[in-house]
């Protein structure tokens, strides 16, 4: 709609402004007043205006979703939403409740062999907090903006090994789900499956084509398709793949649940065509 572009060029024009504010006022220096206020209220009525147009949108018969998605540009979108699934997984981890897991014929976790690295680097985030603090205890503003942005990589962290602890490979319904943490949820067809075989990699070369979901540097099983499926990044962006190598804590549960899978359909009895047409 014509009235969202305005707002979405406005919104790219002052939010910048407004964090090179941030840093300005954080570093000490003296901005005037009246400057201050002019961003205050040019953000405050770029949040009025955006909320009026989303009211109008979901006036003109668009869901909640369709509105937001109207209003806020795709990739910003997504980001947000990555960010908010790595802090409903930590939820999720701490219940013990996998993610998409009911009714499936097969859960395949894969996050074990990442674990002792990932600790490990969230316990130099924690160190990295605690030295910043006391570092910056004379400049109150500074010392909180850092404290912030530390103890949410923490969270951001500690957010990413509880997305592959709780978003295990899935095999259901005829459908093969591999994932890797919140950002890559790829689901294969089972009739679109050439080959699966056990091959332990320690290296990956980037090859257009081809997808590695390593967990620890290493993937453990290879899958090989008849046609592309499309595995988009995380803004989104098209991704054409035809090989998928992954890891699983278990890889030889993986693979013959896949190879069972496989033989079943393929030696699935064909439909009846019925009677043939009289002539």
């Amino acid at each position: 709609m014509t009235s969202v572009r305005p707002l979405r060029v406005l919104a790219w024009a002052v939010l910048p402004l407004e964090v090179v504010l941030v840093v300005c006022l954080a570093g000490g220096v003296r901005i005037p007043a009246v400057v201050l206020g002019l961003a205050e209220v040019l953000v405050v009525g770029l949040l009025l205006a955006e909320g009026i147009v989303l009211l109008r949108l979901r006036r003109s018969g668009l869901s909640w979703r369709d509105a937001v998605a109207e209003l806020v540009p795709g990739p910003v979108l997504r980001l947000l939403g990555h960010e908010l699934r790595l802090l409903a997984s930590l939820g999720r981890w701490v219940a013990r409740r996998p993610h998409g897991t009911a009714g499936a014929d097969g859960v395949f976790p894969h996050a074990r062999d990442q674990a002792a690295l990932m600790y490990g680097f969230a316990f130099v985030c924690v160190v990295e907090t605690v030295g910043l603090s006391f570092l910056l205890a004379r400049w109150p503003v500074v010392h909180g903006i850092v404290l912030v942005l530390d103890v949410y990589t923490v969270l951001f962290v500690l957010g990413l090994h509880a997305a592959s602890a709780t978003r295990p490979h899935v095999l259901a319904g005829g459908v093969l789900r591999l994932r890797q943490a919140a950002h890559v949820d790829l689901r294969i067809p089972l009739d679109r499956i050439a080959s699966v075989r056990r091959e332990t990699l320690f290296s990956h070369e980037k090859t257009d084509g081809e997808l590695n979901l390593a967990v620890g540097a290493q993937t453990s099983v290879t899958v090989e398709l008849t046609e592309p499926v499309d595995a988009p990044r995380l803004l989104d962006a098209p991704r054409p793949v035809r090989v998928v190598r992954v890891h699983a804590d278990d890889p030889q549960a993986l693979y013959g649940a896949v190879r069972e899978a496989l033989t079943r359909v393929r030696t699935a009895p064909s439909p009846d065509p019925g009677p043939p047409p009289r002539v």
